[in-house]
């Protein structure tokens, strides 16, 4: 019997009471109920970093070692269908991501509480957090939750082109039937970033020989480790609806390298959403790291040693307000 946990997800960021201009909830859906849409499943496989070719040190301040899972369950049947159904009442929503994805749809999670609440269940993130060896929580930024994609309007169209992900941790759910779809499958390039980048400055994309694309039906997700992982959504062989939906994390741990790529939101997300979001993440990481200045912090006479402390702790503040007002920028891939 599934049992419901009483308290939520590690202290992050918590889901605005109130939302931004433009976004009303819709008033005819179902309840999110965890003991009748979830069907929590483990992996039977759970490859690392280090199997894809990155080193010790590339792995050191990383969020986890953990790279990526083989597929398991994570909603019920009717889970699922309502998942479908909510993805499919967004779809009005959707827009291009620059030249990456031709229709996704952000923000969902300001339009549908049953979607929230799946996105920032502590069900579901505690499932997670076992997987990845590390406590987490749902990512700070809401537009990061329940991020979904849809099939392009031309067929031999990526749906997402070769890229790694704008944040560090996520799971991707195939909301239609991956494992029998026409092509549009989710694939995953069996090396680093850095291989990644060699090819493209070639002209090529990652070899089908390193390439894995698990099969994945409604409600089944791969757990990702999105910063590290080189991935796509392949292009279908003939049109059909094809729809994936990818919930975003983080490590509680603000010690670990923020791993985002937050300016490539600025030619995708709604500013009035993303300037505010973006400065809570930054503000969030920073009293973490702040608090732990003022608590272990050693008296020294190395002035050069407390400065570069001081600096490190408020580097993601810095770093935010560098980038927001640098403005838009092309989103990065390898393609």
């Amino acid at each position: 019997m599934h049992t419901t946990k009483e308290s939520g997800p590690p202290a992050a960021v918590p889901f605005p009471d109130v939302l931004p201009s433009g976004y009303q909830w819709f008033d005819d859906e179902p309840v999110f109920d965890p003991e009748r849409h979830l069907a929590l499943e483990e992996p039977e496989e759970v490859t690392t970093l280090k199997d894809l070719g990155y080193s010790d040190a590339d792995i050191a301040d990383k969020a986890t070692p953990v790279a990526v899972s083989s597929p398991f369950r994570v909603l019920s049947d009717e889970g699922a269908e309502v998942m479908l159904a909510v993805a499919r009442r967004l779809k009005q929503y959707h827009r291009p991501a620059g030249d990456r994805i031709e229709r996704m749809t952000r923000g969902g999670c300001y339009r549908s509480q049953w979607l929230r609440d799946l996105c920032i269940s502590p069900d579901v993130n505690d499932h997670l957090s076992k997987i990845y060896g590390i406590d987490i929580a749902p990512h700070p930024m809401p537009v990061h939750l329940g991020h979904l994609n849809y099939e392009p309007s031309a067929i031999q169209t990526a749906v997402d082109k070769w890229h790694h992900d704008t944040l560090p941790l996520d799971y991707v759910m195939a909301v239609t039937d991956l494992a029998n779809a026409p092509g549009g499958g989710f694939e995953i390039f069996l090396g680093t970033k850095g291989e990644a980048a060699e090819l493209a400055a070639k002209g090529e994309t990652p070899p089908r020989d390193r390439v894995r694309a698990p099969d994945l039906r409604p409600g089944y997700v791969v757990a990702l480790h999105g910063d590290m992982v080189v991935h796509r959504g392949a292009p279908l062989a003939e049109q059909a609806e094809r729809i994936t939906m990818v919930n975003g994390y983080v490590s509680i741990d603000p010690s670990k390298d923020e791993q985002s790529r937050t300016k490539d939101l600025i030619v995708v997300d709604d500013h009035e959403v993303l300037w505010t979001e973006w400065a809570k993440f930054a503000a969030w990481r920073a009293r973490g790291r702040l608090t732990h200045l003022i608590d272990q912090l050693d008296f020294t006479a190395d002035m050069e040693t407390v400065a570069a402390q001081l600096e490190e702790a408020v580097a993601d503040v810095n770093q935010a307000v560098t980038e927001m007002r640098a403005g838009r920028q092309e989103i990065d891939h390898y393609e």
